[in-house]
């Protein structure tokens, strides 16, 4: 039985678009999006333990043990194996290390992606035997972008981010800006600035060039026009291509065809933001674990 599996990535994504086509009458948004995976990642490490016990070896500040969606994600998947009563191993036990890189509040996926390669991984290493429909199932428990990670590909997303497409996406170089900023996401969906009628489009409609993106993002707005950072950060990188938020924000991304691009822009962002370039990616790193 392997023990450990060290090193494995959490990628973040980017919401190419983002429209919000209507509101169900539980609350929960209804979504058109486009996910891209890109090469810019958490490192997670996983020990197996002789007990039942799931501890997190890292100190996350803010982010208590008990609450940590990784941490809920593994006693999911303990309670799933369980209760599916599969040969696996009688301890399912984990210790979880975490090397975070993804900013909290970026709405760049990051304890979402955590908590996917979390499930990818503990499947792997308890033996547990759970396909992929049944690990994205368990996702969406955890989150609406969940799923999205364990889907494995790009994708076209509907629904409140569960309904998924296969999308092959342009071989893209990414600048990335944090503004300095966290955005609760709740902040951004429950403002009544919010737009919730955009028209719905296809999968075949969309499009992407570095110059004009596909659509809009209907958050942004809202993100704006409370968070100053954030709008300072896209009319900056607007000087160098079409800018915008990720997601319900801080994030701000601006597309380039080739990486010398990237690194031109990069070597001139202002010293008070942290950025990065991040090659898009097709597939998830840990795609080869999942079980179809």
């Amino acid at each position: 039985m392997i023990r450990t599996l060290n090193n494995c990535p959490a990628p973040a994504k980017l919401n190419l678009f983002l429209h919000v086509t209507g509101r169900r009458p539980d609350g929960y948004h209804l979504l058109q999006t486009v996910f891209q995976l890109v090469d810019f990642n958490d490192l997670l490490h996983f020990e197996v333990r002789d007990d039942d016990q799931i501890r997190r070896s890292t100190d996350i500040p803010g982010v208590p043990e008990e609450s940590d969606l990784i941490v809920r994600a593994a006693k999911l998947l303990q309670s799933a194996i369980r209760a599916k009563g599969t040969s696996a191993p009688t301890a399912l036990g984990a210790n979880i290390g975490i090397e975070k890189k993804l900013p909290m509040g970026g709405g760049l996926g990051g304890g979402s992606s955590d908590a996917a390669t979390t499930l990818m991984a503990l499947n792997h290493l308890w033996q547990g035997g759970l396909s992929r429909e049944e690990l994205m199932a368990l996702g969406l428990q955890l989150g609406a972008d969940v799923p999205f990670f364990l889907f494995g590909r790009n994708a076209f997303a509907e629904g409140i981010g569960e309904s998924l497409q296969k999308l092959d996406t342009p071989a893209l170089w990414f600048v990335i800006i944090q503004p300095g900023v966290a955005i609760p996401t709740a902040i951004i969906f429950s403002s009544s600035e919010l737009t919730r009628n955009t028209k719905p489009v296809k999968m075949t409609d969309f499009s992407i060039g570095t110059k004009k993106l596909f659509g809009k993002n209907d958050l942004e707005a809202v993100a704006v026009s409370n968070f100053p950072e954030v709008a300072e950060a896209i009319n900056w990188l607007g000087n160098f291509g079409e800018a915008r938020m990720t997601g319900s924000g801080a994030c701000v991304f601006c597309a380039f065809t080739e990486e010398h691009e990237a690194d031109k822009v990069l070597k001139l962002v202002p010293s008070q933001w942290k950025a990065w370039k991040a090659k898009a990616m097709q597939e998830h790193p840990l795609a080869g674990l999942l079980k179809n």
